[in-house]
């Protein structure tokens, strides 16, 4: 903090105050959530007040500081806004109002982002009782410049965090439209009108999946996979689980995987990811993977990959998935037998190929740049707010 401005405690210029009514059952009531990491508040949602099983309720108004009894050490506090003017919070949550004729509450919730404020509430009390008290935010300590002071600071570090989202915004779009690209491209390279389509079953050898029995699960034995071991382009087996060898041998009696066939996932937010299977260990399979092992004389496994994760062909999945829908469902074998695919000849189909990878290879090397950018634009905010607070912007 600086050493140039007076320190106080948050109890010299802030009072905690309570105000509460009882709940009108015709009435609607609108209630905050309070983000954690110091992320601000928000409309939770816009209740009946026969809904609210707890008829005493507090009164939060615009600019008050909220703090959350139970994750103020995860940074659950913040000012309440001018839209949540009105809104009502349980008693395990504490509201402040601030003396205007010394502290800025725009300025104390900027503070109140800093590092220097959270260490001061993680601090607060034993590591067994995570929440705190009401009398422990008026202990906190914060510097305090003039009010002139205060506003000229909170200027200052808002015109700086508009640029620093102006940027964020720009990084973000640039990532969208990356990601638009590559599916455009991808796309593109399955739509020629010269290729023949045929069904995925006319141009493979197998296609199943593994066992429908619940598994027995051991700490020694087989290798046993599921979902979390294919993702896209990605064969994953390091972190699996085992079942027994006699298990492992009914398992693998009619689908033992090999080197060069498909995984691809039947279940869940990941319908239709699939990966080439690249390493030569023993394995079983779940149900909720199919094996298909394309014929390849007609079908490299690496183009039917490259199909398989392509927009085109993640929307085929989920078309064809029954259930709950995509994200909960499961693609059916029939369906999945079914599938068109586009067959051009083998030159053709490992041209494609080559291309997809080399545009991967790109679009992952911007893709890591961007990711260096994002981490230097979070960090920006945390370093102006640590300058501004020491007097130093």
């Amino acid at each position: 903090m600086s050493a140039a401005w007076p320190t106080v405690t948050l109890g010299e210029v802030i009072d905690h105050r309570k105000e509460f009514i009882i709940i009108d059952e015709l009435e609607t009531y609108r209630r905050p959530r309070v983000q954690l990491h110091a992320q601000g508040i928000v409309l939770r949602d816009a209740v009946p007040g026969a809904e609210i099983k707890t008829k005493k309720q507090q009164v939060a108004r615009a600019g008050e500081f909220l703090v959350a009894e139970i994750d103020a050490k995860v940074g659950g506090f913040g000012i309440v806004p001018d839209e949540l003017d009105g809104s009502i919070v349980s008693s395990h949550y504490f509201l402040y109002g601030h003396r205007p004729d010394c502290l800025d509450n725009r300025y104390l919730g900027w503070f109140a982002k800093t590092r220097a404020f959270r260490e001061q509430v993680e601090a607060q009390g034993s590591t067994n009782y995570a929440a705190i008290r009401p009398n422990d935010v008026l202990g906190y300590a914060i510097p305090l410049p003039p009010l002139d002071e205060q506003r000229r600071i909170v200027a200052r570090i808002e015109e700086l965090a508009a640029k620093v989202e102006e940027a964020r915004a720009t990084r973000q779009n640039s990532e969208r439209e990356l990601v638009a690209f590559g599916n455009s491209y991808a796309n593109a390279a399955f739509e020629s009108a010269n290729y023949q389509t045929r069904p995925l079953s006319d141009v493979c050898v197998i296609i199943t999946d593994g066992t429908h029995q619940t598994p027995r699960y051991v700490d020694g034995g087989a290798i046993f996979l599921s979902a979390q071991n294919v993702k896209p382009f990605r064969f994953m087996p390091k972190v699996h689980r085992k079942i027994s060898h006699e298990d492992f041998a009914g398992y693998t009696a009619r689908n033992k995987p090999m080197r060069g066939d498909v995984l691809l996932t039947r279940v869940g937010a990941g319908i239709g990811e699939a990966a080439v299977v690249d390493q030569d260990i023993d394995f079983a399979i779940y149900v909720s993977l199919a094996l298909i092992r394309p014929d390849t004389t007609v079908l490299t496994p690496e183009y039917m990959v490259q199909w398989s994760n392509s927009p085109i062909g993640r929307a085929c999945s989920r078309a064809n998935t029954l259930g709950k829908g995509p994200s909960q469902g499961n693609l059916n074998l029939n369906l999945l037998r079914s599938f068109p695919i586009p067959i051009p000849s083998l030159d053709e189909q490992c041209h494609i190929v080559a291309e997809l990878n080399a545009l991967q290879l790109k679009l992952d090397s911007v893709k890591v740049l961007q990711s260096e950018t994002a981490a230097e634009l979070d960090a920006m905010l945390p370093a102006i707010l640590d300058r501004a607070f020491k007097g130093e912007l």
